[in-house]
């Protein structure tokens, strides 16, 4: 049997008062008015310093439910580098509170999957929703049976809804800030052509921090094709490199074109950053390490990972009827590197 767990050793840990614990852990919290924030915490510590197993191993039933089951988070690719960033960090946030953790892909056959969403109940606490795998059917089918999610890296306008995104306003103003103190005034932005309907907020976004910063041109937004070889064609960006226009910095939207722009201007004997800079609006595998290293915005992947935590918890302990939806967007970090000029 592991060693006991006493309710001074929860208290302190947690900076409240032993009555105050032992309230929560005999279900009597609400009775006395005591914040479901704090009963939250109350309880993932207990189940992190291992109390209710210790009840089990004494065949004792405890007083409050425990609720620990699986939290699961439905994906739309497995091949997004955001996907494999993030999950490391959920899963040592859910491991602290005692919660199990799984990866699922949206399945293509949308007929299979729409059939699947009515058993998520059956499997999972909790579902985090991540970007396009939060669609329209699935948002509804699980509102409608009060099921407990969160939705991450995705926002809708229409609905108030538990989200968690990156603040992409403030990301976008610290790249326009920097590129302005650097002081180039010609820039390119680099979209890719199958994604750029779902890229034109941030590309918004772009546009009106560039119009606030005094002294830079309006910028060019170029639609890259890819070649059936998976390179960008020369000939799309050939006028943009010579005046009239001759782009100072490109601003590539995202980490996988990083690597085909940066092929390209090889290729054309064009030199990051003597002649031409480059900051990426996402971090990409491997940034730090090429020649040269790119300047990028950093996702908060702790503080995302402890508020998606945080949320989907307070929504399995009220069985998804949580009278406040929060909507957090939590501002990416800058990482200067020499592609943009500045080292």
């Amino acid at each position: 049997m592991g060693k006991k767990v006493k309710n001074k050793d929860l208290a302190a840990r947690l900076g409240v008062s032993s009555t105050l614990v032992s309230l929560v852990l005999n279900n009597k919290a609400d009775q006395h008015g005591i914040r479901k924030d704090t009963q939250e915490k109350v309880l993932a510590l207990a189940r992190q310093m291992g109390y209710f197993d210790l009840l089990r191993e004494r065949s004792v039933v405890s007083p409050v439910e425990e609720k620990p089951g699986i939290i699961g988070m439905i994906v739309p690719s497995l091949h997004d580098p955001f996907i494999y960033e993030i999950a490391p960090f959920l899963q040592k946030a859910f491991t602290s509170i005692g919660v199990g953790f799984s990866i699922m892909t949206k399945d293509p056959d949308d007929g299979r999957y729409n059939r699947l969403v009515g058993s998520f109940r059956k499997f999972y606490s909790g579902l985090i929703l991540v970007g396009d795998a939060a669609d329209d059917y699935t948002i509804r089918s699980l509102r409608a049976t009060d099921y407990p999610f969160v939705l991450l890296e995705k926002s809708v306008r229409v609905l108030r809804l538990n989200t968690v995104c990156t603040d992409l306003a403030e990301g976008s103003q610290r790249v326009v800030d920097h590129i302005g103190k650097l002081g180039y005034k010609n820039i390119l932005i680099a979209a890719d052509k199958d994604s750029v309907n779902k890229d034109k907020p941030v590309i918004e976004l772009l546009k009106s921090a560039i119009d606030r910063q005094e002294g830079i041109s309006k910028p060019v937004i170029v639609e890259f094709e890819q070649t059936a070889g998976n390179e960008i064609d020369p000939a799309q960006i050939e006028k943009y490199l010579r005046p009239p226009h001759r782009a100072e910095i490109i601003i590539v939207l995202h980490s996988m074109m990083v690597y085909q722009v940066m092929s390209l201007l090889r290729k054309k004997k064009m030199r990051v950053p003597q002649d031409i800079a480059l900051i990426s609006m996402e971090e990409g595998i491997g940034f730090d390490l090429m020649f040269s290293p790119v300047t990028c915005l950093r996702k908060p992947l702790t503080g995302i990972a402890l508020k998606v935590a945080n949320m989907i918890w307070t929504e399995v302990r009220n069985s998804g009827k949580s009278k406040y939806k929060r909507q957090v967007n939590i501002a990416p970090e800058l990482i200067i590197r020499n592609s943009c000029g500045t080292i």
